[in-house]
């Protein structure tokens, strides 16, 4: 198998024509369709059996080998485990990056070096580039796909392993050569969310492992307006699911979460989208994970995403002594996140990305640290 790459195939568009443009390359390529999670056969909300038959489909359209793994028990100890922690502490934590990392690009990666392969192929809508001996990771071309943000894990040995073939195309133009080539992912819509809940209700799966604990709305006062069902259910900046609607003696305005008392159970809510409470300039990361293996500097300027299709902010990023992050940007965000990542950029290259630990907002700034 020299020089042979092994395609991670989803069930998708994407990942169909990512092995259509290295197969017309000339590259000897397999595909291999991961199972990463064990579905209950009394529910249909994660379609794994229809992708993996798509997956089939796809490669036997194009003659080549499709192997089938499954990684559901490493995905449980990898991701899975920390997803339900991450809620338990209060925090909302993105498994899709953690997914990336431990999955696709380690478990995934090691099984295609066992099977002969040389590297690795996605259906990510990001680049890779080789520039004065370092691999640099790019946006994808498609800003509206981009998916750079998701892979900022990656470091030196996995984008030398690794192949992002659509990360040149847009999205339009991935669909209309599947089309063309008669590919039955063609038209397939685009999976949403995460794989494990799919479209099944958040609320019901989430409970399943975390028992909801009914507790008290309160305004920053600690005024008491209502009832949650499960404090971790929310989110920073969230509207929807806190059905208090008129308050007597408050404005006809929405109710947004603006903290998490986890230690007493209780949602915290303010009136207003761009609330006070829900604004931070400042924050603090954990270890990050730098793309070249090193900050850029001790401090230095770029730009940042704190969540996925967000415009870019500039900010300046210090280096603390244990290597980790403080963060300040150059204007107030709304609703930072900790257990989200920010992603850091200069221009079109991605630098790496740290999991946000706490900010200076109102409600959090007890826990904030800015040396």
């Amino acid at each position: 198998m020299q020089g042979t790459v092994i395609v991670g195939m989803s069930g998708g568009v994407d990942s169909s024509v990512a092995a259509l443009l290295l197969q017309r390359e000339g590259v000897p390529i397999e595909g291999l369709f991961m199972q990463n999670w064990v579905e209950d056969a009394r529910e249909s909300g994660c379609r794994a059996e229809q992708d993996r038959k798509d997956a089939i489909a796809v490669c036997g359209r194009l003659g080549i080998r499709c192997h089938s793994r499954n990684f559901a028990a490493e995905y449980w100890d990898g991701v899975f485990e920390h997803f339900v922690a991450e809620y338990r502490a209060g925090r909302t934590p993105n498994p899709d990056i953690l997914c990336n990392r431990e999955i696709k690009f380690r478990t995934f990666l090691d099984h295609a070096r066992a099977l002969g392969a040389e590297r690795i192929a996605t259906g990510h809508y990001a680049r890779v580039r080789k520039q004065a001996g370092r691999w640099q990771l790019l946006r994808g071309q498609d800003a509206g796909k981009d998916q750079s943000y998701f892979l900022y894990t990656l470091g030196q040995s996995q984008l030398a392993a690794t192949l992002f073939p659509v990360g040149e195309l847009p999205k339009s133009e991935v669909r209309r050569l599947a089309a063309e080539a008669q590919l039955q992912t063609h038209a397939k819509k685009d999976s949403t969310g995460i794989c494990f809940i799919g479209e099944r209700d958040f609320r019901e799966f989430l409970g399943r492992y975390l028992p909801a604990r009914e507790g008290e709305i309160v305004d920053p006062e600690g005024v008491l307006l209502g009832r949650h069902s499960g404090a971790f259910f929310y989110t920073l900046g969230q509207r929807e699911g806190l059905n208090l609607g008129g308050v007597r003696g408050r404005p006809q305005a929405p109710w947004f979460v603006v903290g998490k008392d986890v230690d007493n159970n209780r949602l915290i809510v303010d009136q207003g989208h761009d609330s006070a409470y829900l604004q931070s300039q400042r924050l603090r990361c954990a270890l990050p994970d730098w793309v070249d293996d090193a900050p850029p500097a001790e401090r230095f300027e770029c730009t940042a995403k704190h969540r996925y299709r967000q415009a870019d902010e500039a900010c300046e990023v210090h280096v603390q002594s244990d290597g980790s992050l403080r963060v300040r940007f150059a204007r107030p965000q709304r609703a930072v996140t900790p257990g989200q990542s920010i992603v850091f950029y200069a221009g079109e290259v991605c630098l790496g990305g740290a999991v946000i630990e706490a900010t200076d907002a109102p409600l959090e700034a007890h826990a904030m640290e800015i040396a």
